[in-house]
């Protein structure tokens, strides 16, 4: 009796285990052997549903043994459905979806109605499994589009000094983990792939900004961009343009825009795709003009490209793009620190005007051997100018009259660069990703500097048949090889190996005058070449989890090489060491990203970027006691931070993705602590790196439907300095302290048919800030930032 008691309990026991066991049911979406990211999977009874990560993958956890069926969706596919038992007799499913014929039926993926996100694994040609990358869709984002305003456009990525001075949008400052936000020159700025700054050897900046109007969506890699990319310390930006509509011949846009102080942009454009759905087309206009709101400044800009692309064959595309554009503008010139705290309004420049002409060529082909393996060879050239004439001396002096000093640009830059993938498999089922390619770049500046007439206009002439400061050739070569791996060890974990070999030559052939006092000024001729090769290396891995969110890290070497400015420049206001060298580094990333539910996305990201022999600015004193800035290898720097950006639609939580309504609210923060460190000069030991802020915060709320949407958005920025001495003031407003500020922007949406209305009202409390003192133009000065202006757009689309 005893004993089967015993018994009766053992098999009791043991049964309860059964009676509750879960299992796991798990799988892969694919397209053919293309994995499909983001696709919908949901399993009924239960409503349980997840989205595919970037390898296709899905798993759900935890099920119980029963019959269910599944559910499987994606934009352009046939809903996919299939019973079956739990366990199942396969362990891992397989699901190859069927795209749908029915050009009249839209399906629309709820991921592409964010703004943020990050970039797949692997897109086009390129890799960045294991990468910090950003994405901003630009049809999302309700802002001013028309004036570019960088603050809200890149409101969502964290980490990035904005400089802030034009109510244009002419030029895009920006800087990323404590690096100068000057031109975006540490970036390796591209336009559909290809570079479109002044020279990517000698001359990093960028005088061409995309109209933000054309854009598709914007790409961010940070600093382990270096790999594919290039040796720069900040990573990638790249623009992409938008290409005519799939589904029909012929679309049409036209966007009308007023605003504050004279403000008015038209922007007209047209695509489509023809000749049986081979030629997709999309073309532009953009005319854009203001007056803004200082004395002294005015500005025209014109803007047209136009995209072609062929499908030869199935599998072999062609694609040319041409970019055109040109600005005039009056600039009013930087302030001191009383005269921007008396009235910031004011100019006492009026003879400053700067000039830039930009013609942008690419010519793409993109040949599919198989569905695994795929070439892309870009070859791209610019032919463009800038122009700069007016007063450069210190802005406590007045403007005196007599002669302006003219700098004058022209860049001649020819790139061609190669690059082939191959999907192979690994360890069974998993698929690895092989990249291997080549660069050639051949730039050429032509650099001249000197006296210009004594007039107030924009006459662009020397006065002088040939310049009497200085005039330079700076050609350069560049030759590199990179190689990248992502070895996709199971369904989670994945390691990307990296290296890259450079090799780059830059010359200097050219005069510069010594300027003497009490006998003629000297003319030097001089001749300089520098050639080096060096090879960087680099690693990123990634977990993925079975949410749908993600743990990787990457560390990358980095490289900087002087630029011409870094060679020669004649300005009262700035000085060269003439031991100048290159600088070296690395970064290292370590984050956690991805989407929870289909409503959040949160990326929490660490990082350290160390920078060796970092050139900037010492503020220090001539034999007249005159303050000037001293360009040179200031020491190491080490910059360590923390980025966080958390956006989620509320309304779509609350209610179970049923609300018509969305209510999306997003929060960025970064915290940087930046400090010069491995050096003896007391002048700048453990002071903080210039143009870095220790916090940086944005966060806003928008609140709408597909018909109408009201967005705020709220910025602060902590204090900073310009120069490596973390100087508070000087008198020449060159050097000093950036405090720190906060600004509102408020816009608004509503559209009816093919009509859309924009408005908005940026620096809504009217704050008083500026962002940069400069030591040349557009200043030197403290530049103010814009005051409260609004702006109103008419946009029809047929």
């Amino acid at each position: 009796m005893r004993t089967g008691f015993i018994a009766i309990l053992l098999l009791t026991i043991l049964g309860i285990p059964a009676a509750f066991a879960q299992y796991a049911l798990e799988g892969t979406v694919r397209s053919g052997n293309e994995p499909l990211e983001g696709a919908i999977v949901r399993i009924m009874p239960g409503n349980i549903t997840q989205a595919s990560n970037e390898n296709g993958f899905f798993r759900f956890a935890k099920i119980e043994k029963g019959t269910y069926t599944l559910l499987i969706s994606f934009a352009g596919y046939k809903t996919y459905e299939q019973s079956l038992t739990v366990p199942y007799s396969t362990a891992k499913l397989d699901i190859n979806l069927e795209k749908n014929t029915l050009a009249e039926v839209v399906i629309t993926n709820s991921k592409a109605e964010t703004v943020s996100g990050k970039l797949r694994d692997v897109v086009g040609t390129a890799i960045y499994a294991g990468k910090k990358t950003e994405i901003i869709q630009l049809k999302n984002l309700n802002a001013n589009l028309a004036a570019n305003n960088t603050r809200q456009i890149y409101a969502r990525i964290p980490g990035l000094n904005i400089w802030e001075y034009d109510n244009g949008g002419l030029q895009l400052g920006i800087g990323g983990r404590g690096l100068s936000p000057n031109r975006s020159s540490n970036f390796n700025i591209r336009q559909d792939g290809y570079d479109i700054s002044a020279d990517a050897l000698g001359y990093p900046e960028s005088y061409y900004t995309p109209s933000s109007e054309a854009l598709d969506h914007i790409e961010i890699i940070r600093g382990a961009a270096s790999l594919q990319y290039g040796p720069q310390f900040g990573g990638l930006i790249n623009f992409v343009m938008k290409e005519g509509p799939a589904d029909k011949p012929f679309e049409l846009v036209t966007r009308q825009t007023g605003g504050s102080f004279g403000f008015f942009n038209s922007f007209n454009s047209v695509g489509g795709t023809v000749a049986k759905g081979k030629l997709n087309y999309y073309t532009f206009y953009q005319f854009k003009r203001s007056d803004s709101w200082r004395p002294n400044s005015h500005f025209d800009q014109h803007n047209a490209y136009i995209h072609l692309a062929y499908q030869l064959t199935p599998r072999f595309r062609i694609t040319g793009e041409y970019t055109f554009m040109n600005y005039l503008a009056q600039q009013p010139g930087g302030l001191t620190d009383e005269q921007f705290n008396e009235d910031p309004s004011i100019s006492v420049r009026e003879r400053n005007w700067f000039k830039v002409n930009w013609n942008l060529v690419n010519l793409s082909l993109d040949y599919k051997f198989s569905s695994r393996s795929q070439l892309n060879w870009r070859n791209f050239t610019l032919q463009g100018g800038r122009e700069a004439i007016g007063i450069l001396s210190y802005i406590n002096r007045p403007d005196i009259g007599g002669p302006r000093d003219f700098m004058k640009d022209r860049y001649n830059n020819f790139g061609s660069e190669l690059r082939f993938i191959h999907r192979y498999p690994l360890l069974g089922s998993t698929s690895s990703t092989f990249l291997v390619g080549g660069r050639y770049y051949k730039g050429l500046t032509n650099r001249s500097q000197g006296d210009g007439n004594d007039g107030s206009k924009a006459d662009f002439e020397f006065n002088t048949p040939e310049p009497d400061k200085s005039s330079y050739r700076f050609p350069g070569v560049n030759v590199a090889a990179f190689v990248e791996n992502i070895f996709q060890l199971n369904s989670h974990w994945s390691v990307t190996p990296g290296i890259r070999f450079e090799h780059i030559n830059t010359r200097a052939d050219g005069y510069y005058y010594k300027q003497n006092i009490f006998i003629d000024n000297e003319k030097i001729e001089e001749q300089k070449e520098n050639p080096r090769s060096f090879t960087l290396l680099g690693i990123g891995t990634s977990w993925k989890f079975d949410n749908g969110t993600e743990l990787y890290g990457n560390i990358s070497q980095n490289y900087r090489s002087i630029n011409f400015n870094d060679i020669r420049v004649v300005n009262n206001n700035a000085r060269v060491d003439p031991n100048l060298h290159d600088e070296t580094g690395y970064n290292i990333d370590l984050g956690y990203r991805g989407s929870f539910k289909g409503w959040l996305y949160v990326d929490v990201s660490a990082f350290y970027l160390k920078y060796n022999d970092r050139i900037g600015s010492i503020f220090t004193k001539d034999s007249n006691f005159m303050t000037y800035r001293l360009r040179t290898n200031v020491a190491d720097s080490r910059n360590l931070g923390l980025e966080m950006l958390v956006e989620g639609d509320v309304l779509k939580a609350v209610t179970q993705a049923r609300s018509k309504y969305k209510l999306n609210v997003y929060t960025n923060l970064s915290l940087i602590d930046a400090r010069y460190i491995a050096t003896k000069n007391t002048a700048f030991a453990d002071k903080l790196v210039e143009n870095v802020p220790p916090v940086l915060f944005r966060t806003g709320v928008s609140f709408g439907n597909p018909r109408f949407n009201v967005s705020w958005q709220y910025s602060y920025q902590g204090k900073q300095y310009s120069d490596a001495t973390n100087t508070e003031i000087t008198p020449t407003a060159v050097d000093g302290a950036i405090y720190a500020f906060h600004v509102m922007d408020l816009s608004a949406s509503y559209n009816w048919r093919g009509v859309t209305l924009y408005s908005g009202i940026n620096n809504l409390a009217d704050a008083k800030y500026f962002t940069r003192r400069a030591d040349g133009y557009p200043g030197p000065g403290i530049l103010p930032a814009d005051k409260r202006n609004f702006y109103f757009t008419v946009q029809y689309k047929l």
